[in-house]
């Protein structure tokens, strides 16, 4: 509150001799503010005094001497992205026109098949996407998490992984699970509430979907710091949206890889709306940024440009394996659908927003530079829709035929030896599902 204010609150509050005296304390406030002012504006600002300048150049040369031995992250300055957070330039290697641009510290030489594949991925992976949200709606599963407008951060992403690299994703990461060998129709399971996962991670390297927001960042530095201590050359991938970024899992991750240079790249997805929280909820700075202060490198990528999200990946895990400990990669991207299939972003988000991203779409961004260098035909998009048809069918078929587990196992596998207790508890609940068999004889 200003003297002004104040004063002319205690005028308010005050009458006669005690009016009188609170108008000439005003005045003097007045007065004194004012030469204040004048005096503050006749000193040069901090910012231009020559005596502070070369402290300051001093103390951050100082500070670069004795911190830990890790690359640096290229430069990442301009104008650009947009962010409410923050103005910064994007790295990218594909414009939503489908044009190659390059980049000083990410070149990047795809072969056609190598674009022909990516291409492959991202069709597939949404042609299962959009089947799996028509499942939902139609009962066959309980919920769906879409990746719909994310398909080319996670493939790029994914294919930027060696066989020998391990994987801890979220609930959303289908197009990972793909580029990871996992079998499609093995996502559906825990949605349709028949297994808890239904793969092995080992036989993928490839870790379950993980529910518990953030929870997955702190278990992946700690499988990178037992993979540094084995000696080994791999490294180790976590993936997490921009709203996880605020959990408190997600800073202790990021303290325990930088103290102990664990070979783990943190890989987030800014679809920029946490259900129905947007980014600025979630960081006053582009989280990218937020790796300077934990002591690592952090880059913002375009999370809609395929070839740029595995150009930064690739490098961002050559440069773990390489001993230089953790990463942030920031994709900046859009969740084009709901949260998941219980969600109405109408509600919280502006349709013009979806419109101005939809011509930023990762896949028709390939899709016209294929076009445009006569790296794809007709023929090969024409295979590729009944390769998609048939995945579809796939799909829905394995969901309908998926069996349910057996009630009873609930109690297995609890002890090694057994107990008395979890015995009486099976007998009890096989008397009382058993219930249900006589009640429903009884109605025929």
């Amino acid at each position: 509150m200003t003297v002004e204010s104040t004063a002319a609150r205690g005028t308010t509050r005050s009458s006669g001799t005690g009016g009188k005296r609170a108008t000439k304390q005003t005045a003097a406030a007045k007065k004194t503010a004012t030469a204040t002012a004048k005096t503050a504006a006749k000193k040069p600002s901090a910012a231009k005094s020559p005596a502070k300048a070369p402290a300051k150049k001093k103390t951050a040369a100082a500070a670069r001497k004795t911190a830990p031995a890790t690359a640096p992250a290229p430069a990442v300055d301009g104008a650009g992205s947009g962010s409410a957070a923050g103005q910064t330039e994007l790295i990218q290697l594909l414009t939503p026109e489908g044009d190659r641009v390059e980049h000083p510290d990410y070149a990047f030489d795809p072969t056609p098949e190598e674009l022909r594949g990516l291409y492959r991925d991202m069709a597939l992976t949404r042609r299962f996407d959009a089947e799996a949200t028509s499942l939902q709606r139609q009962g066959e599963l309980g919920l769906w998490a879409s990746l719909l407008g994310q398909e080319a951060a996670q493939i790029g992403s994914g294919r930027a992984l060696r066989d020998d690299d391990y994987v801890f994703p979220t609930y959303r990461e289908h197009g990972v699970a793909w580029c990871r060998g996992v079998d499609p129709t093995n996502l559906l399971g825990m949605f349709r509430g028949v297994n808890h996962g239904g793969w092995d991670p080992n036989d993928n390297n490839f870790h379950l979907y993980t529910i518990v927001i953030g929870s997955q960042v702190l278990h992946a530095t700690g499988y990178a710091m037992g993979v540094a201590k084995d000696g080994a050359d791999s490294a180790v991938i976590a993936y997490f949206g921009d709203g996880a970024s605020s959990q408190g899992d997600v800073a202790e991750a990021f303290t325990f890889a930088a103290v102990y240079n664990a070979p783990v790249i943190f890989f987030c997805q800014n679809n920029q709306w946490a259900i129905s929280e947007p980014t600025e909820r979630q960081s006053r700075v582009p989280i990218y940024q937020r790796a300077q202060g934990f002591g690592f490198p952090g880059v913002r990528v375009d999370g809609n440009d395929v070839l740029a999200c595995l150009a930064v990946t690739r490098a961002a895990v050559e440069r773990a394996r390489a001993g230089q400990g953790p990463m942030l990669v920031e994709a900046f991207t859009y969740r084009m659908g709901a949260h998941t299939t219980s969600d109405d972003p109408s509600r919280y988000r502006r349709d013009e927003e979806r419109v101005e991203w939809e011509a930023k779409d990762p896949i028709q961004r390939l899709r016209l530079h294929l076009e445009k260098t006569g790296l794809a035909d007709a023929d090969f998009f024409a295979a590729l829709d009944e390769e998609s048809e048939a995945m579809g069918k796939h799909v829905r078929e394995s969901i309908r035929t998926m069996k349910a587990p057996d009630s009873m196992a609930i109690f297995e596998n609890v002890y090694a030896d057994g107990h008395a207790l979890v015995d009486e508890e099976r007998a009890q609940y096989a008397e009382y599902a058993a219930s249900f068999a006589d009640t429903a004889e009884e109605g025929r």
